[in-house]
């Protein structure tokens, strides 16, 4: 039972585009599912327990129990633990060992009960080894479609996943067909029809009724369920003339009480069930998501090259001036860093802070460089204040990116900032030259708020209400960002 929640999870969580459905574990829970049902049968068929049984019913009841079970323990000893350990050793002589201990021992089991019930006069047992040679024939087609379309062969994996799922209903359909002698026909009746029926039915109404629900477009949905109940009753109408039998007018009303009061409704509800669960599936990416953003964020927003310069700065003018300019950058450092403490820490902030910290970093960098003539910046902002919320920290990184890599002290370098606020929205440009092989400056080797960091931000953060546009050739860098905050 333990492979059961790993192959839900599984099932969950794959995409059949994405890769490989676990057809381990499927092919696991077809088969206990399936000898389940062939054992459950063939004990309420039997009836020996509601009145004395001869001695040959004994004789074929443990028969229909046991080689059964002998076949599923079989299948489990090979398919579900030795293959995957050979796959994991390679060792192949504990491979063939395993296997002919397991060919022999399930052999004889089946044999013996096969005997005493009547079923066949000695050990050689067709059902049997036709058995073998059906399991063969499909480890060695999967095998074959492992070599032939298993991506990167093709582009994705819709391709191998329903083959491999039509193969293995075949597979298990042919084994029923020639394993008569061991299993009730209802067996095979509810496999080879009223399953793949049932699959039909549920994809029809995911696909064409609600699917067309979900898309609000309801009268296309009425439209393709009426059809489906005017098939089936022309088809049940058309078996009861060709037969001239009025049983089958029956069972067409007993199918059209199925699908409108059970099939439908069921099938409804899970896939309400399922979608609800997606909901909650993305909204819990999404916020671990954000908060793997933010983290990250968090743990790269403060630049400590960048700092120490500043301070560095501040000293030098201290001692070339009086202390106004020194308590003026002093102060405007003081404002970011409380910013970065404080504010930042909020899920939005109001547009005009961002704007203050904005201003304060640029000042401070122009006050860093302030007699290098080779160096150009140019800050053009909005006089006004901005009215409107922002998450915060959303501009700053596409500037200091510009400091970080477009100022050259050797060099003639510019940095030419834009920032708008408009009404509802906020427009940042940044344009800077680059200097690929300048390593001079200290900050240039820091991380700086990853870009990356501030694309993920924004998707997560205003999905479909923003622009990013990022350009850049041998000499000049160019962002243009627009966020839509209403």
């Amino acid at each position: 039972m333990k492979h059961l929640p790993n192959a839900f999870k599984n099932f969950k969580t794959s995409n059949m585009k994405e890769k490989a459905l676990p057809f381990k574990q499927i092919e696991w829970w077809i088969l206990t599912l399936l000898f389940l049902a062939i054992v459950l049968v063939n004990v309420l068929d039997a009836g020996i327990f509601y009145r004395d049984a001869t001695d040959r019913e004994l004789e074929s009841y443990f028969a229909k129990v046991f080689i059964p079970l002998t076949l599923f323990l079989s299948f489990y000893l090979f398919h579900i633990r030795l293959l995957p350990k050979f796959f994991l050793e390679r060792k192949k002589w504990k491979l063939i060992l395993y296997a002919i201990l397991i060919l022999i021992g399930s052999w004889v089991i089946i044999g013996t009960f096969s005997v005493v019930a009547g079923m066949t006069r000695d050990f050689m047992i067709p059902f049997y080894f036709n058995t073998i040679a059906i399991y063969v024939g499909y480890l060695v087609f999967v095998y074959i479609l492992n070599q032939v379309i298993y991506p990167p062969k093709l582009k994705d994996y819709q391709v191998y996943n329903a083959f491999r799922l039509v193969a293995l209903y075949l597979f298990v359909l042919l084994f029923l067909f020639q394993s008569h002698s061991i299993i009730h026909s209802a067996i095979l009746g509810a496999y080879g029809l009223v399953m793949p029926v049932l699959i039909l039915l549920v994809l029809f109404n995911f696909f064409l009724v609600y699917g067309n629900r979900k898309a609000k477009k309801n009268r296309l949905a009425w439209t393709y369920y009426y059809s489906l109940i005017a098939f089936v009753v022309v088809l049940f109408i058309f078996l009861s003339i060709f037969n001239q039998k009025g049983e089958f007018l029956i069972a067409g009303l007993f199918v059209i009480f199925l699908i409108m009061v059970l099939i439908f409704p069921l099938s409804n509800l899970f896939f309400n069930k399922y979608d609800h669960y997606l909901s909650q599936l993305t909204t819990l990416t999404y916020k671990v998501d954000q908060s793997s953003a933010n983290l990250s964020f968090l743990r790269s927003q403060i630049n400590p090259h960048f700092l120490f310069n500043a301070l560095n700065t501040l000293y030098g003018t201290a001692l070339q001036e009086n202390a106004e300019r020194t308590s003026e950058g002093i102060q405007k450092l003081g404002d970011m860093m409380r910013f970065m403490l404080h504010e930042n820490n909020q899920d939005k902030i109001p547009l005009e802070r961002e704007k203050e910290y904005l201003v304060n970093y640029v000042d401070l960098q122009m006050l860093r460089i302030k007699d290098q003539e080779n160096i150009e910046i140019l800050f053009n902002r909005s006089q006004e204040a901005c009215a409107g919320e922002i998450a915060p920290m959303l501009l700053i990184p596409f500037v200091e990116n510009a400091f970080k890599h477009g100022i050259s002290f050797q060099s003639k370098s510019w940095v030419k900032i834009s920032l708008r606020c408009l009404a509802g929205s906020v427009h940042l440009d940044v344009n800077n030259s680059i200097h690929r092989s300048n390593a001079e400056d200290p900050e240039r080797k820091a991380s700086g708020i990853g870009l990356e960091n501030v694309r993920q931000r924004l998707e997560l953060l205003y999905p479909g209400k923003h622009e990013l546009v990022i350009r850049e050739n041998e000499v000049e860098y160019f962002v243009h960002l627009s966020i839509q905050l209403t």
